[in-house]
């Protein structure tokens, strides 16, 4: 209970948590008509990221490199998750990039 309030409060003061759409890219490889899309950028804008969204079927490159496992999400340049997000380890990335 003592470590989920800790990594509540360092969430909490995160300098990522209280203005993340100044100081952190976050990507979304995505395409129409897929659902975990959807469903990735609404986890993402709930932890306050604002997710830039790229269609992969309107460039071949990304479509051939991400065909089969849309959603993918880069955070800060790093690919972190592909097909669902898994939103424990995305509290502790964004935990991370406080400091």
């Amino acid at each position: 209970m003592a470590k989920q309030q800790g990594d509540a409060q360092r969430l909490r003061h995160s300098p990522h948590h209280l203005n993340p759409m100044k100081s952190l890219p976050v990507t979304v490889y995505t395409r129409k008509g897929c659902h975990l899309c959807e469903e990735a950028e609404a986890i993402l804008m709930r932890h306050g990221l604002k997710p830039r969204l790229v269609d992969i079927d309107a460039n071949p490159a990304l479509r051939e490199r991400y065909n089969e496992c849309v959603p993918v999400v880069e955070i800060d340049g790093k690919e972190r998750f592909r097909g669902r997000i898994n939103e424990v380890l995305l509290q502790r990335i964004l935990a991370g990039q406080g400091g």
